[in-house]
């Protein structure tokens, strides 16, 4: 695929640094950051998960990438914990519908980064079990 427009799945457990990363590569907001954690964070920062909603918060991330995809974005960024494949599949089906090429970058916590939504060790545990990185 020739294509110059990309569409970047950024994965990792808590604290790995997604969410810098990703200000990163979208330098200075140039390219849109879509993040499930952005549905539970408010105007000035605050964030309160809610698993009640936590199906909802995966439907705006979708429907926020679908439009940057519409808009013709160059580069369109995604970040989220992707600790299973299934995860990526609405955005692998996107980026096949928009003509994406389509990056899933992993990042690990080599930075001893600390999870900024307080999410506890146990279920950092559990997440890292279902982890798995395709080769």
């Amino acid at each position: 695929m020739n294509n110059k427009k990309a569409l970047i799945l950024l994965r990792g457990l808590p604290g790995s640094g997604k969410s810098t990363f990703a200000a990163l590569i979208a330098e200075h907001n140039k390219y849109p950051v879509c993040s499930i954690d952005s549905y539970f964070t408010d105007s000035e920062g605050n964030y309160t998960f809610n698993f009640a909603d936590n199906h909802l918060a995966y439907k705006a991330c979708e429907m926020k990438t679908k439009i940057h995809l519409e808009k013709g974005m160059d580069k369109v960024i995604v970040d989220n914990t992707f600790t299973m494949e299934w995860e990526m599949e609405p955005y692998f089906k996107l980026a096949d519908e928009f003509h994406y090429q389509v990056f899933v970058l992993t990042v690990e916590n080599r930075h001893q980064g600390m999870n900024k939504h307080a999410i506890s060790e146990e279920q950092i545990e559990k997440m890292r079990q279902k982890f798995r990185v395709m080769l």
